[in-house]
């Protein structure tokens, strides 16, 4: 068995063979350190060594990646905004509230007037029309479609539907911005999108779809955007939730020759769909009407400090003068506006419900008895 040798024993180091060779005495001590360098010199030459060195560097560097990615993580928790508070810079460079380049239209008005640039399209003649920005917001089955067809038929304004019912568009609020700022910056195309010039651009917003979520933000963002805000309501939330009931019928049984249907636009659909006759659950009947009344009476205190309109889908119905008002509200001329929707429920309450009776008894003497009275055609 050979043993190892150190670095002082073994064959002489060429040095030494320098010093006999010149004759010049060598000290014994410089011996070892040049045996002990030529012994690394060959470790490192057949990687031993190179590899343990590599191996610590690999670590320490492992160590700095993780120190620097820690800091950066620690500095963007501290420094974190939510997102609505950049929308508005990230949108200003889309749109203006004022334009020096366009004279001033008509009187002085108590709600922002913007001047978006699209991003698909140009606005040319339209450039120095003013836009106002307006929501619709609103519960199921509580006149929100026939509303916003009436305004659809308004030529300068323009209504784009139920755009938070996809859900991922309301994931969280940052997708909700973007989605808003994409609308009011005219770039969202539909149907309701206007050949003419827009004065009033907008959409119909469920409470359930996230306006109530994300209250806070949401209010904070129409008013730094200068949205103006319909709340639409429905008084008699009996013949709502008759509505619900019969809306959630069609689209299980689908009488209409297989195509479910929320609204129609002829008498014969109409009555159709109206043959249907829902039996409500009196156990719980006062508490879903009062679950109701919370939810709207939340909405109105939620955005209370925007531009703010209630309207009640009953007087829309009984008169004409209060849709003027809207389109004053709105900022456009008003006029004459008409849909092609067809009303469903016209029948008495008594021929609409099926357990007529039990209603009638579990609502009598209780704060929810007017609801009973349909004198009205609504």
């Amino acid at each position: 068995m050979v043993e190892k040798k150190g670095c002082r024993d073994g064959v002489p180091s060429a040095g030494n063979g320098f010093h006999q060779m010149t004759g010049i005495q060598s000290d014994s001590k410089y011996e070892g350190g040049h045996e002990c360098f030529a012994s690394t010199m060959k470790d490192l030459c057949s990687g031993k060594e190179w590899r343990k060195i590599s191996t610590v560097w690999r670590l320490l560097v492992l160590v700095v990646i993780g120190a620097v990615s820690l800091y950066m993580c620690m500095v963007g928790v501290g420094t974190r905004q939510f997102p609505f508070e950049s929308v508005e810079g990230a949108v200003v460079k889309d749109w203006r509230r004022e334009d020096e380049s366009c004279a001033p239209r008509g009187p002085s008005v108590d709600y922002y007037q913007h001047y978006p640039l699209p991003h698909s399209y140009g606005r040319q003649e339209c450039q120095c029309t003013p836009v106002h920005f307006f929501v619709i917001l609103s519960m199921q089955r509580s006149g929100s479609g026939w509303f916003e067809t009436l305004l659809n038929n308004h030529p300068n304004i323009s209504s784009h539907g139920e755009i938070f019912s996809v859900k991922p568009r309301r994931a969280n609020f940052s997708t909700i911005a973007r989605t808003m700022d994409k609308i009011y910056n005219l770039d969202w195309l539909n149907s309701a999108a206007k050949n003419e010039c827009t004065a009033a651009v907008g959409f119909k917003w469920m409470l359930n779809q996230g306006p109530m979520e994300y209250s806070r933000e949401v209010s904070d963002y129409f008013e730094k955007m200068g949205v103006s805000v319909i709340l639409l309501l429905r008084r008699n939330v009996l013949k709502r939730l008759i509505s619900i009931l019969a809306n959630a019928y069609d689209r299980k049984a689908k009488p209409l020759n297989g195509i479910h249907k929320s609204h129609v636009h002829s008498v014969e659909e109409a009555m159709k769909l109206a043959e249907y006759r829902p039996v409500i659950d009196v156990n719980h009947l006062t508490d879903n009407l009062h679950r109701v009344e919370q939810i709207t009476d939340d909405a109105q205190r939620f955005f209370n400090n925007t531009r703010l309109r209630v309207v009640y889908y009953e007087d829309l119905v009984m008169d004409p003068k209060h849709l003027m008002q809207v389109q004053e509200f709105l900022g456009v001329q008003p006029r004459k506006l008409e849909s092609l929707q067809v009303k469903i429920h016209t029948r008495p309450l008594r021929e609409q419900i099926q357990n007529w009776d039990a209603v009638l008894a579990r609502l009598k003497a209780t704060q929810y008895e007017t609801l009973l009275n349909d004198g009205d055609s609504t």
